[in-house]
Protein backbone atom coordinates (compact mmCIF):
# COMPACT_ATOMS: atom_id res chain seq x y z
CA UNK A 1 0.00 0.00 0.00
CA UNK A 2 1.16 3.48 -1.02
CA UNK A 3 1.64 6.26 1.64
CA UNK A 4 1.34 9.58 1.31
CA UNK A 5 3.64 12.35 2.18
CA UNK A 6 1.98 13.35 4.71
CA UNK A 7 1.25 10.16 6.75
CA UNK A 8 5.13 9.32 6.15
CA UNK A 9 5.73 12.72 7.68
CA UNK A 10 2.76 11.74 10.67
CA UNK A 11 4.99 8.17 10.95
CA UNK A 12 8.27 10.04 11.47
CA UNK A 13 6.71 12.66 14.04
CA UNK A 14 4.96 11.36 16.86
CA UNK A 15 4.31 15.03 18.36
CA UNK A 16 2.40 16.07 15.13
CA UNK A 17 0.49 13.02 15.39
CA UNK A 18 -0.44 13.42 19.01
CA UNK A 19 -1.47 16.97 18.26
CA UNK A 20 -3.75 15.33 15.15
CA UNK A 21 -5.05 13.31 17.92
CA UNK A 22 -5.87 15.66 20.49
CA UNK A 23 -7.40 18.33 17.79
CA UNK A 24 -9.71 15.29 16.72
CA UNK A 25 -11.26 14.65 20.32
CA UNK A 26 -11.35 18.31 20.99
CA UNK A 27 -12.64 19.31 17.74
CA UNK A 28 -15.51 15.97 18.00
CA UNK A 29 -16.37 17.15 21.59
CA UNK A 30 -16.44 21.23 21.07
CA UNK A 31 -17.17 21.94 17.97
CA UNK A 32 -14.42 23.69 15.34
CA UNK A 33 -15.21 27.14 16.36
CA UNK A 34 -15.00 26.29 20.24
CA UNK A 35 -12.08 24.41 20.20
CA UNK A 36 -8.84 26.28 21.20
CA UNK A 37 -5.25 25.66 20.62
CA UNK A 38 -4.17 25.44 24.19
CA UNK A 39 -6.95 23.45 24.30
CA UNK A 40 -5.23 21.09 21.84
CA UNK A 41 -2.40 21.61 23.34
CA UNK A 42 -2.84 20.48 26.63
CA UNK A 43 -5.08 17.39 25.72
CA UNK A 44 -1.41 16.66 23.23
CA UNK A 45 0.84 17.36 26.47
CA UNK A 46 2.84 19.85 24.67
CA UNK A 47 2.95 24.00 24.82
CA UNK A 48 1.12 25.99 22.81
CA UNK A 49 4.49 27.01 20.56
CA UNK A 50 4.90 23.63 19.76
CA UNK A 51 1.22 23.69 17.84
CA UNK A 52 2.38 26.56 16.01
CA UNK A 53 5.58 25.39 14.73
CA UNK A 54 4.32 22.05 13.53
CA UNK A 55 0.97 24.02 12.14
CA UNK A 56 1.25 27.71 12.24
CA UNK A 57 -2.31 28.12 12.97
CA UNK A 58 -5.36 26.61 13.65
CA UNK A 59 -6.88 27.14 10.88
CA UNK A 60 -3.93 24.89 9.17
CA UNK A 61 -4.77 22.28 12.08
CA UNK A 62 -7.77 21.32 11.41
CA UNK A 63 -6.77 21.57 7.41
CA UNK A 64 -4.52 18.77 8.25
CA UNK A 65 -6.77 16.87 10.53
CA UNK A 66 -9.09 16.72 7.43
CA UNK A 67 -6.46 15.88 5.11
CA UNK A 68 -5.25 13.04 7.47
CA UNK A 69 -9.08 11.69 7.99
CA UNK A 70 -9.37 11.72 4.60
CA UNK A 71 -5.82 10.38 3.46
CA UNK A 72 -6.36 6.80 2.99
CA UNK A 73 -8.92 7.46 0.66
CA UNK A 74 -6.19 8.68 -1.32
CA UNK A 75 -4.76 5.58 -3.18
CA UNK A 76 -5.43 4.97 -6.97
CA UNK A 77 -8.52 2.55 -7.07
CA UNK A 78 -6.76 0.59 -9.69
CA UNK A 79 -3.93 -0.35 -10.42
CA UNK A 80 -5.04 -1.91 -13.65
CA UNK A 81 -5.00 -1.11 -16.98
CA UNK A 82 -8.76 0.92 -18.21
CA UNK A 83 -9.53 -2.66 -20.09
CA UNK A 84 -9.50 -4.52 -16.84
CA UNK A 85 -11.36 -1.75 -14.69
CA UNK A 86 -14.33 -3.42 -12.90
CA UNK A 87 -16.15 -0.73 -12.02
CA UNK A 88 -18.31 -2.99 -9.15
CA UNK A 89 -15.11 -4.40 -7.61
CA UNK A 90 -13.57 -0.89 -7.57
CA UNK A 91 -16.45 1.06 -6.36
CA UNK A 92 -17.29 -1.51 -3.67
CA UNK A 93 -13.80 -1.59 -2.21
CA UNK A 94 -14.26 2.13 -2.23
CA UNK A 95 -17.24 2.44 -0.59
CA UNK A 96 -16.54 0.27 2.11
CA UNK A 97 -13.34 2.25 2.94
CA UNK A 98 -15.24 5.21 2.72
CA UNK A 99 -17.89 4.00 5.20
CA UNK A 100 -15.35 2.92 7.30
CA UNK A 101 -13.24 6.36 7.83
CA UNK A 102 -16.90 8.09 8.00
CA UNK A 103 -18.07 5.70 10.81
CA UNK A 104 -14.75 5.82 12.24
CA UNK A 105 -15.11 9.54 12.81
CA UNK A 106 -18.77 9.97 13.07
CA UNK A 107 -18.59 12.42 15.85
CA UNK A 108 -16.49 14.99 14.15
CA UNK A 109 -18.37 14.59 10.85
CA UNK A 110 -21.37 15.57 13.47
CA UNK A 111 -19.99 17.93 14.97
CA UNK A 112 -18.88 19.82 10.75
CA UNK A 113 -22.31 19.23 9.80
CA UNK A 114 -23.58 21.30 12.22
CA UNK A 115 -20.54 23.64 12.16
CA UNK A 116 -21.98 24.42 8.49
CA UNK A 117 -24.92 26.27 10.61
CA UNK A 118 -23.06 28.42 12.38
CA UNK A 119 -20.21 28.99 10.87
CA UNK A 120 -20.60 28.25 7.08
CA UNK A 121 -17.56 30.15 5.24
CA UNK A 122 -14.98 28.36 7.89
CA UNK A 123 -16.30 24.65 8.23
CA UNK A 124 -16.99 24.59 4.54
CA UNK A 125 -13.56 25.70 3.36
CA UNK A 126 -12.06 22.73 5.84
CA UNK A 127 -14.40 20.15 4.18
CA UNK A 128 -14.01 20.95 0.75
CA UNK A 129 -10.21 21.64 1.15
CA UNK A 130 -9.32 18.63 3.42
CA UNK A 131 -11.65 16.80 0.40
CA UNK A 132 -10.82 18.22 -2.99
CA UNK A 133 -7.94 15.30 -3.20
CA UNK A 134 -10.41 12.51 -2.66
CA UNK A 135 -12.65 13.94 -5.18
CA UNK A 136 -10.66 14.50 -8.01
CA UNK A 137 -8.63 10.58 -7.29
CA UNK A 138 -12.48 9.20 -7.51
CA UNK A 139 -13.00 11.57 -11.00
CA UNK A 140 -9.80 10.69 -12.05
CA UNK A 141 -10.74 7.04 -11.68
CA UNK A 142 -14.30 7.50 -13.52
CA UNK A 143 -12.56 9.49 -16.31
CA UNK A 144 -10.42 6.72 -17.63
CA UNK A 145 -13.22 4.24 -17.24
CA UNK A 146 -15.29 6.24 -19.06
CA UNK A 147 -12.39 6.60 -22.15
CA UNK A 148 -12.43 2.92 -21.69
CA UNK A 149 -16.09 2.55 -22.81
CA UNK A 150 -17.09 1.64 -19.42
CA UNK A 151 -18.98 4.88 -18.06
CA UNK A 152 -21.44 6.24 -20.45
CA UNK A 153 -20.03 9.58 -22.27
CA UNK A 154 -23.00 11.80 -21.06
CA UNK A 155 -22.31 11.88 -17.64
CA UNK A 156 -21.12 14.66 -15.46
CA UNK A 157 -18.45 12.98 -13.45
CA UNK A 158 -18.75 15.76 -10.83
CA UNK A 159 -22.29 15.29 -9.83
CA UNK A 160 -22.50 11.71 -10.37
CA UNK A 161 -19.96 11.47 -7.66
CA UNK A 162 -21.34 14.09 -4.86
CA UNK A 163 -24.49 11.67 -5.67
CA UNK A 164 -22.01 8.58 -4.69
CA UNK A 165 -20.63 9.77 -1.89
CA UNK A 166 -23.63 11.59 -0.53
CA UNK A 167 -25.42 8.55 -0.92
CA UNK A 168 -22.88 6.88 1.49
CA UNK A 169 -22.90 9.93 4.18
CA UNK A 170 -26.71 9.78 4.20
CA UNK A 171 -26.32 6.07 5.23
CA UNK A 172 -23.68 6.36 7.84
CA UNK A 173 -25.70 9.26 9.66
CA UNK A 174 -28.65 7.09 9.36
CA UNK A 175 -27.08 3.79 10.72
CA UNK A 176 -25.58 5.16 13.33
CA UNK A 177 -28.54 8.04 14.45
CA UNK A 178 -31.12 4.94 14.15
CA UNK A 179 -29.70 1.66 14.71
CA UNK A 180 -32.24 0.01 16.41
CA UNK A 181 -34.56 0.76 13.57
CA UNK A 182 -32.57 -0.99 10.35
CA UNK A 183 -32.47 -3.86 10.31
CA UNK A 184 -30.08 -5.15 7.73
CA UNK A 185 -26.66 -4.86 7.97
CA UNK A 186 -24.12 -2.11 6.85
CA UNK A 187 -23.01 -4.14 4.04
CA UNK A 188 -26.34 -4.77 2.26
CA UNK A 189 -26.47 -1.05 2.26
CA UNK A 190 -22.98 -0.39 0.50
CA UNK A 191 -23.93 -2.99 -2.09
CA UNK A 192 -27.24 -1.73 -3.07
CA UNK A 193 -25.10 2.01 -3.31
CA UNK A 194 -23.10 1.03 -5.37
CA UNK A 195 -25.42 -1.70 -7.82
CA UNK A 196 -27.14 1.63 -8.52
CA UNK A 197 -24.20 4.01 -9.19
CA UNK A 198 -23.08 1.23 -11.48
CA UNK A 199 -26.47 0.66 -13.24
CA UNK A 200 -26.69 4.57 -13.59
CA UNK A 201 -23.28 5.43 -15.05
CA UNK A 202 -22.49 2.54 -17.43
CA UNK A 203 -22.17 2.17 -20.60
CA UNK A 204 -24.48 -0.04 -22.34
CA UNK A 205 -22.94 -3.33 -23.25
CA UNK A 206 -21.95 -3.46 -27.02
CA UNK A 207 -24.11 -5.13 -29.50
CA UNK A 208 -22.99 -8.41 -30.52
CA UNK A 209 -23.38 -8.27 -34.19
CA UNK A 210 -23.59 -11.87 -35.96
CA UNK A 211 -25.66 -12.57 -32.66
CA UNK A 212 -28.29 -9.54 -34.17
CA UNK A 213 -27.72 -10.32 -38.00
CA UNK A 214 -29.01 -14.35 -37.03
Amino acid sequence: MQVSTCMQAELLNPTRQRLLDAAFRVCADRGLHAATTREIAEVAEVNEVTLFRHFGNKEKLIAALFEHVLASLNEPLGETEPEGHDLERDLMRYAQRYHEMLTTNEALIRTIIGETRRHPEQARQVMCEAGRSMRERLIDYLRTAQEAGLVRDDVDLGPAIDAFTGMLLAGMLRRTGFKKYIDYPAEDYLTTVVDLFVRGIAAPAPVDKKRRSA
